[in-house]
């Protein structure tokens, strides 16, 4: 009989634990939640899939493991930057964490989204006249991350544009009218024009298949040189700049290396990879508890020049050796 009664507090024991494992079963995957962060993309990833990568290397580097420590997100708008409303607030339903975003267009559809999920911008424009932050120094909301903003920079690209070109009296600049987010650019260019006594002429297009008659009009009207203002359109669309700039015989300025590394003749600006890169330090700040409204904006402050020889072959221009010693980097 003693032992019979012990087999049946064994049994029920038994039972009664078996009976209590599914709740610890369907307890752990909360207790383990990975902490999501969703990526909301304009372009296809044929045209900036390199950004990408740089903010994964980014997380990489902080010790991030994708399906181990964190779970990523990714939503891309293929170039259709009427979807991004939709993506993001699919990202804000899943709900992700953080959101980290790209250009103005991303930030906005994010900022209109969601204000209480934090949004880590990667390289906006002027963040405080669109109304993304509320200073730099204090973003005040949801919002902060990187700028591209450099109020020396239009300036510094002209300069070097008179260098090469030392008989530059008229400029003009090409840029997409259909991005508000490129004012401030545009007014900083026309500012340093007139601070450098070059004559100003605007081209604005609002697709690509305006591109050859800006290029035909600016030598129609005997421009010296193209100062191209980056954005989502002339960066998907590098390639063809450069090849018209050059069929134009046009010595043209970029903002980013993979202009020039698409055959443009010279770029200046901000390494956009690293800066996607660095967006990995405030995503992490964020996962570990840091508010957004805490986070002074970043803007960059060092900046590369790239040079083509071979576009200045095809144009007939020599540039100065003094010049091609500055240079980051030479594409011979």
């Amino acid at each position: 009989m003693h032992f019979d009664r012990l087999k049946r507090r064994e049994f029920i024991t038994l039972v009664g634990g078996l009976a209590a494992w599914p709740s610890v079963a369907r307890a752990q995957p909360l207790a383990s939640k990975l902490p999501r962060i969703g990526i909301l993309w304009p372009n296809p990833l044929t045209a900036s899939g390199h950004f990408v990568e740089a903010f994964r290397q980014g997380l990489r580097e902080l010790g991030y493991v994708e399906g181990q420590n964190v779970t990523i997100e990714f939503r891309s708008a293929e170039g259709s930057l009427d979807r991004l409303p939709d993506l993001a607030a699919e990202l804000v339903q899943i709900p992700v964490d953080v959101m980290q975003t790209a250009t103005s267009p991303t930030i906005r559809a994010a900022q209109q989204a969601t204000r209480s999920i934090p949004i880590v911008m990667g390289n906006s424009q002027d963040p405080v006249s669109e109304g993304f932050v509320a200073s730099l120094a204090r973003p005040g909301g949801n919002i902060t991350g990187l700028t591209l903003f450099s109020p020396d920079l239009a300036s510094k690209r002209l300069q070097l544009l008179k260098d090469i070109v030392p008989k530059l009296s008229r400029v003009a600049v090409l840029w997409n009218v259909g991005d508000a987010a490129l004012a401030l650019s545009l007014r900083e260019t026309i500012a340093a024009a007139h601070g450098l006594q070059l004559e100003f002429r605007s081209l604005g297009v609002r697709d690509p298949s305006e591109f050859e008659t800006a290029f035909r009009t600016a030598a129609e009207e005997k421009v010296g040189a193209i100062f191209v203002l980056e954005d989502l359109l002339t960066f998907r669309y590098r390639s063809t700049l450069a090849r018209l700039a050059a069929d134009s015989r046009l010595p043209a300025m970029y903002g980013l290396r993979e202009f020039a590394e698409a055959g443009g003749f010279i770029a200046y600006g901000p390494n956009l990879a690293q800066i996607y890169r660095r967006a990995a330090t405030y995503v992490d700040k964020i996962l570990k508890g840091a508010k957004p409204a805490d986070l002074p904006v970043e803007q960059p402050t060092r900046f590369e020049l790239l040079i083509s020889l071979k576009a200045a072959k095809a144009l007939g221009i020599s540039v100065p050796p003094t010049l091609l010693a500055l240079a980051d980097e030479v594409i011979e």
